[in-house]
């Protein structure tokens, strides 16, 4: 049984299937549809240029012709791990042999007067994304709270609407948390040239209203930022409220293992929600993108088969901003160089990550996706490199390494 019918939840659904699975699986949602993509949510989704087609992770009848019984509109409440049954909102009861916790991630709360304000949004999933859809068309001043990849995504998506749009990051740079410095220059420089304007190192103290809706964002210094829409972009925390009760091992995450197995030996937890061994770095952490959904939904589905582990894979990232592809391959944990290869005033370039024994662990492309391939391929195989090599760029991405 699949608790979480998200990226992971539907992956890991049919993963059993082609790995021999041949009980039966139950797919629980809490969303009144089919499994779907949520990164297009932030981008194509926003301004109308991705259809529901387009999203969902495969055709609906694809479930039952695998012999997966997807349940939407249906939301788990607790976990009996006694008796080995999980109990629904209507009151009923289903049993599990194998039990596997795909509930994803809910967004971080700003915790000021007037956040529950109609106009204040956030985008987690796809109801949400409608919501915010149909308030940009409407409105004129966007007021994005939170600097991170999913405030600047919907920035670059209400600019090109034609929504005047101001970035509030309690940073001193946008994607302070996720990027470096180098990039953050480049996009802080992107969104500046197409209109959008920056409030960094800035506290918000309270959302305003006028009329019972969102009319500003008050910051900490006294500056007042007019809105009539204003999106909360300021992160989001593990959905782990089922496992806690059921007294599961949590930590900013359910902790798993290799396997994807939790402190339960029958239950398993996958995708956004776990807090995971990243073995190519020797600790644990958590990821919330696409590429650690369906490897630990890899992952899952061998253990359960008794078919041998993957191998670890080199996590990933992605985000599109205006023209602009970022492509990011690797976590810089124990870098202590970067080497910008390419140039960032046209709009083509990369930052590698070096260790002090030359290797790598990180690539950040911007509009190079030779130099994020190749890196990814370099990170897995802990490739030493030459700083001077790297910077070159007479040289092809394939001779850098000499």
């Amino acid at each position: 049984m699949i608790v979480g019918a998200g990226h992971a939840g539907g992956s890991v659904a049919t993963m059993l299937r082609q790995q021999g699975w041949l009980g039966p699986v139950v797919l629980l949602g809490e969303e009144p549809l089919a499994p779907y993509q949520r990164p297009p949510l932030s981008k194509a989704w926003l301004k109308g240029e991705a259809a529901l087609d387009g999203l969902l992770l495969r055709k609906p009848e694809i479930y039952a012709q695998q012999r997966i019984d997807l349940r939407v509109d249906t939301r788990v409440v607790a976990i009996n791990r006694r008796a080995c049954e999980v109990v629904l909102a209507d009151g009923g009861r289903l049993r599990y042999d194998a039990l596997i916790l795909a509930t994803g991630t809910r967004p971080r709360v700003l915790p000021v007067v007037g956040a529950d304000l109609p106009g204040v949004l956030s985008l987690r999933g796809l109801a949400d994304a409608d919501r915010l859809k149909l308030t940009l068309g409407t409105a004129t001043r966007l007021a994005v709270v939170g600097g991170g990849y999913i405030g600047l995504e919907v920035a670059s998506a209400a600019r090109s609407l034609g929504l005047e749009v101001t970035v509030v990051e309690r940073e001193e740079r946008p994607l302070a948390r996720v990027a470096s410095p180098e990039i953050s220059a480049f996009f802080r420089r992107l969104h500046e040239e197409r209109g959008v304007a920056f409030a960094l190192s800035a506290e918000v103290a309270a959302i305003g209203g006028r009329g019972g809706r969102v009319a500003a964002v008050e910051l900490g210094d006294g500056r007042r930022i007019d809105a009539d829409l204003v999106l909360v972009g300021i992160g989001a925390v593990a959905d782990m409220a089922l496992a806690i009760d059921a007294g599961l091992d949590c930590r900013d995450g359910v902790l798993v293992d290799q396997a994807c197995r939790t402190s339960d030996p029958s239950i398993h937890a996958i995708g956004d929600i776990t807090r995971r061994p990243l073995p190519l770095y020797g600790r644990e952490g958590r990821l919330e993108n696409v590429q650690n959904a369906l490897e630990q939904a890899r992952q899952t589905a061998c253990d359960l088969c008794g078919k041998p582990p993957p191998a670890p894979e080199v996590p990933w990232f992605w985000s599109d901003q205006y023209e602009t592809k970022l492509q990011i391959a690797g976590l810089p944990f124990g870098a202590v160089r970067r080497v910008v290869r390419g140039n960032p005033a046209e709009g083509r370039f990369a930052v590698f990550h070096l260790m002090e024994d030359g290797v790598l662990v990180a690539v950040e492309a911007v509009n190079l996706p030779g130099e994020f391939m190749i890196g990814r391929q370099w990170i897995g195989q802990r490739r030493v490199l030459s700083p001077e090599r790297v910077a070159d760029a007479a040289l092809s991405i394939k001779e850098v390494a000499g």
